[in-house]
């Protein structure tokens, strides 16, 4: 299904453009924003690198990968950049970055909500899973807050930093989900593929 817009109460999904580049730099060229991530700040032309592989893959046939801007509900701009990423068994992984601005709003959660509602709603996933920084409590919360499941610790799983370093992973079932809000799948090719109607989770995380 392309192009992807899932709209929400306080936040929407959508495909990623060029005029992106410039806000997602803000994102993952700052030591900060990438502190807990698998990979340390980002150049320039790797964040072009990252933006120009996100509308490719939106063009794949059959896609696996979902690479979205967050935005603020009835807005275009970008605040964070998220991933969904398909594999075999009805299964996908996602992640996603907020710009430090938008800490402590409860903006994780919602993203989660939106990107379950992507997987479970429209692409019929059974199962979806999430990794994070041992030392990442934030996400744990806002994972948790989501509804996901602390499955484990998947031992030296990324080299960052110069060292190795282990992942909590996290999942969650299509039967286990309960989500926010409810959502209309009828929409057309480029009209929003889901409007929730009744509010999200306004947690403190991230």
């Amino acid at each position: 299904m392309t192009p992807v817009h899932l709209a929400g109460p306080r936040l929407a999904l959508r495909e990623v453009e060029p005029e992106d580049t410039a806000a997602l730099l803000a994102i993952y060229g700052d030591p900060e924003a990438t502190r807990h991530l698998s990979f340390e700040p980002r150049t320039p032309d790797q964040v072009q690198a990252i933006v120009d592989r996100s509308i490719g893959s939106a063009k794949d046939t059959p896609r696996t990968e979902y690479c979205l801007a967050i935005t603020p509900a009835g807005e275009h701009r970008l605040i964070g950049y998220a991933r969904l990423a398909t594999e075999p068994q009805q299964a996908a992984t996602i992640g996603f970055a907020l710009n430090p601005a938008e800490w402590g709003k409860g903006l994780g959660t919602d993203t989660v909500h939106m990107l379950c509602a992507l997987g479970f709603k429209v692409l019929g996933l059974h199962r979806i899973w999430a990794a994070r920084s041992p030392l990442n409590e934030a996400s744990a919360r806002t994972l948790l807050r989501a509804g996901m499941t602390e499955d484990g610790r998947i031992r030296d799983h990324v080299f960052v930093h110069g060292a190795w370093r282990d992942s909590i992973t996290y999942s969650i079932l299509e039967h286990e989900w309960a989500p926010t809000c409810t959502f209309d799948l009828s929409a057309d090719e480029g009209a929003p593929v889901g409007m929730p109607v009744s509010a999200a989770d306004g947690g403190q995380d991230r």
